[in-house]
C-alpha cells in the first residue's frame, strides 16, 4: 500500500477513533489528540490536571478503542522497583523463576507518578528509553507497542518527589488537562449520574498501531521544516546564539536535541491525521507547546513577574 492510501485511511480511521473515544469522553479533545499523536509516533505522555478531570479514564478509554493491553500501576510512596518491573523467586525446584510485573503490557497507566520516590520512577527509564527491563542481569524485552501515559496532580505538592530531568526528557507531551466549559460539565454530569454506560470499540489492534508507527517515520519532511524545528530547540537554550532575549532573561535551562526529535516525528503524526503527506511548519507550531514546555526550566525572575513557559514558548515562533 503506497504512503498516500496509507495516510487516507489513516484520517478516517482517525476520525472513527475520535467519535469512539467521544463517547466516554466530553470536551478535552486537545488532550486526546496529543496522546493518540504520541501513540502513533511511538512516544509516551505526561498528563497533568487537578483531580477529577478523567486523566486516568481518558487512559482506559483510549488502550480499549485502541485494542491494546492495558496495566494501572497506582503510584504511592512505599511502592519498589520489583512491584513495577516483577522480581525472582524460588521455585519448586529450587530453581530462580522470573514473575512479571506490570509493566508487561501495551499501555502502562503510571497513575499519580510523582507520589513515588526517584528511586522507584528510575524503574522505568529502561522500559520507556529501550522497551526492556534488565532483572538479576537478564534482559526481558515488553510488548510491543508499548507506552507510558502518565499522571501528575498539579497542585498538590505534600508527599511528592518532583520527576527529575532525565525521566521528564523521556516524556514525548506534557499534556495539561484544563476545566471543562459550562456546557462539557453539563453533559459530564448527565451521562456520570444516569445507568447510561456508554461501551467503547475497539477499531485498532497491536499490529495495525505498528504500521502506523512506520507509515509516521517514512512520511518525507522538507529541509526547511527541519531547520525550523532544530532553530525553534535552540531558541530556548539561554546560551544559544539563536537564544532571544527574552529567553536569556527568563530561562535557566533549554531542550536538548530530543526535543527536535520529538517534534518532527510530532509534526508528521499531525500532519498525517489532518490529511496532509508532508509536515509544514503549522504542524511544528501546534505540537510545539506539549514537546517543549517540560524541557524548558525558569528562573526566579520568570515565577517572580509570573512568566509562563507557553508564553515564552509562543514567542518563538
Amino acid at each position: 500500500m503506497s504512503e498516500v492510501v496509507a495516510v487516507d485511511n489513516l484520517v478516517k480511521k482517525y476520525a472513527q477513533l475520535q467519535q469512539e473515544i467521544g463517547k466516554v469522553i466530553i470536551g478535552q479533545n486537545e488532550a486526546v489528540n496529543f496522546t493518540l499523536l504520541s501513540v502513533f509516533c511511538g512516544g509516551h505522555s505526561l498528563l497533568i490536571g487537578v483531580p477529577g478531570l478523567a486523566k486516568t479514564l481518558l487512559v482506559n478509554t483510549i488502550s480499549n478503542s485502541l485494542g491494546l493491553g492495558f496495566n494501572r500501576i497506582q503510584f504511592t510512596p512505599d511502592l519498589m522497583p520489583s512491584d513495577i518491573l516483577g522480581s525472582e523467586i524460588l521455585d519448586e525446584t529450587r530453581k530462580f523463576k522470573f514473575i512479571k510485573g506490570p509493566i508487561f503490557s501495551n499501555i502502562i497507566l503510571a497513575d499519580e507518578i510523582n507520589r513515588t520516590p526517584p528511586k522507584t520512577q528510575a524503574a522505568l527509564l529502561e522500559a520507556m528509553q529501550e522497551r526492556s527491563v534488565t532483572i538479576a542481569g537478564n534482559q526481558y524485552n515488553l510488548d510491543l507497542p508499548f507506552f507510558v501515559l502518565a499522571t501528575q496532580n498539579p497542585i498538590e505538592q505534600e508527599g511528592t518527589y518532583p520527576l527529575p530531568e532525565a525521566q521528564l526528557d523521556r516524556f514525548m507531551f506534557s499534556i495539561n488537562l484544563d476545566y471543562p466549559s459550562f456546557e462539557e460539565e453539563v453533559e459530564v454530569v448527565k451521562s456520570t449520574t444516569s445507568l447510561n454506560d456508554q461501551k467503547v470499540n475497539a477499531l485498532f489492534n497491536a499490529a495495525e498501531i505498528i504500521e502506523i508507527q512506520k507509515l509516521i517515520r517514512k512520511i518525507p519532511v522538507a529541509d526547511n521544516v527541519i531547520e525550523y524545528a532544530v532553530s525553534l530547540v535552540g531558541k530556548t537554550r539561554p546560551n544559544s546564539n539563536l537564544a532571544t532575549d527574552l529567553v536569556k532573561k527568563y530561562i535557566d535551562w533549554g531542550a536538548g536535541p530530543r526535543a527536535s526529535q520529538n517534534l518532527i516525528l510530532a509534526a508528521k503524526a499531525h500532519a498525517a491525521v489532518n490529511g496532509k503527506y508532508s509536515p509544514d511548519i503549522e504542524d511544528v507550531q501546534a505540537i510545539a507547546i506539549p514537546i517543549l514546555s517540560h524541557r524548558v526550566v525558569k528562573n526566579y525572575k520568570a515565577e517572580a513577574e509570573g512568566i509562563t513557559i507557553k508564553e515564552i514558548i509562543t514567542s518563538l515562533f
